[in-house]
């Protein structure tokens, strides 16, 4: 079995129940989640060792948060414990034409006031097959750049594949910060996932005659995404998820996946989707990918797993994707009828 170890932040999301607004709710939902921390559950849902990597404090709301993870099947021995907050995110869901909105409470969480001593890469990445991080964990400060870095470079040592959701967040630096912290660490990359805005927003790479609220997508112009950013940093793949915004309800949804060694672009069929929650729908794309590509699949086969799983969670509450193998496959082989099972 391969073994995935993910890095970030593991959040308290709090959110108003169906879709109140902040200002009207007087009670919210209470749950977990976190970029990596959802590529994890993603992974162990479909039978892969996987393990997450944070700091979280010992009280017990650290401890809700970790058991979170632990009913899912995640390896949570690694996480350091201490400091004293778990960071927490609002979220309102949005409605028809009112978008989602989505404020941070974590400053001075547990793993932002962590330091690269708290890691012991070399034990964590025993055995390991695969590491996953994202662009929002260095975005978290100076230190977590550090972190990242010495954590790539520890996978690098071993052989340990690396992939990297870019995930641009403009609430948590600037595209100055981000570029100059993501083009040092992606040198050590080797498969980027992106999204139409991300390219743009962190390393200036944009796909012309494409209009993402429009929902109007050139294939060619992010053909030429994919190879300007396997280009520039050596990536073995790229994949691009292209989301066609139409309301907050209803989304086309599809990705490209470009393989740098055979000079291949494959796109995946497109989803219409009506939503229950995106959140967590590029996570749980990234654990679709992730899956296929150490199971072996071809790329076209990798990218129409990775977007049928990400299909699937927009269908369920909450950032986790509580999804099974065979419940992809299903999809990705064509059956979207979602006629009941009996």
């Amino acid at each position: 079995m391969s073994r995935v170890i993910t890095f970030g932040e593991l959040m308290l999301r709090l959110q108003p129940y169906n879709y109140e607004r902040f200002i009207q709710c007087d009670h919210v939902e209470f749950t977990f989640g976190g970029g990596e921390a959802n590529v994890a559950v993603s992974l162990a849902n479909y039978g892969v060792d996987a393990a997450f990597v944070t700091k979280l404090p010992a009280h017990a709301i650290g401890q809700a948060a970790v058991n979170s993870l632990r009913r899912y099947g995640v390896d949570t021995s690694l996480i350091v414990r201490g400091g004293d907050r778990v960071g927490i995110y609002f979220n309102e869901k949005g409605a028809s034409q009112r978008g989602s909105v989505c404020i941070y409470d974590r400053a001075n969480s547990a793993v932002q006031c962590s330091s690269p001593t708290d890691f012991h890469w070399d034990k964590i990445f025993s055995g390991a097959d695969w590491f996953h991080f994202t662009g929002i964990t260095p975005a978290l400060g100076e230190n977590l750049v550090e972190i990242c870095r010495q954590a790539c470079q520890a996978a690098k040592a071993r052989g340990v594949k690396i992939s990297c959701d870019l995930n641009y967040r403009g609430k948590l630096w600037t595209r100055e910060q981000a570029r100059a912290a993501m083009t040092d660490l992606c040198q050590y990359v080797d498969v980027c996932i992106s999204n139409e805005e991300d390219a743009k927003d962190v390393f200036g790479i944009e796909a012309e005659a494409t209009d993402i609220y429009g929902g109007s997508l050139n294939h060619d112009g992010y053909k030429s995404v994919a190879k300007q950013l396997a280009d520039k940093f050596g990536f073995e793949k790229v994949a691009i998820t292209l989301r066609e915004s139409h309301s907050a309800f209803d989304n086309g949804w599809s990705a490209m996946l470009y393989d740098a060694a055979s000079g291949e672009y494959c796109f995946s069929k497109k989803y219409n989707l009506h939503i229950i929650d995106r959140v967590g729908g590029g996570d749980s794309f990234g654990g679709g990918l992730i899956y296929s590509l150490l199971a072996g699949k071809t790329t076209q086969q990798a990218v129409e797993f990775a977007v049928a799983a990400s299909a699937l969670k927009h269908s369920i509450e909450g950032d986790y994707n509580m999804v099974t193998v065979a419940e992809v496959e299903k999809l990705a082989g064509g059956d979207g009828s979602g006629r009941i099972q009996r």
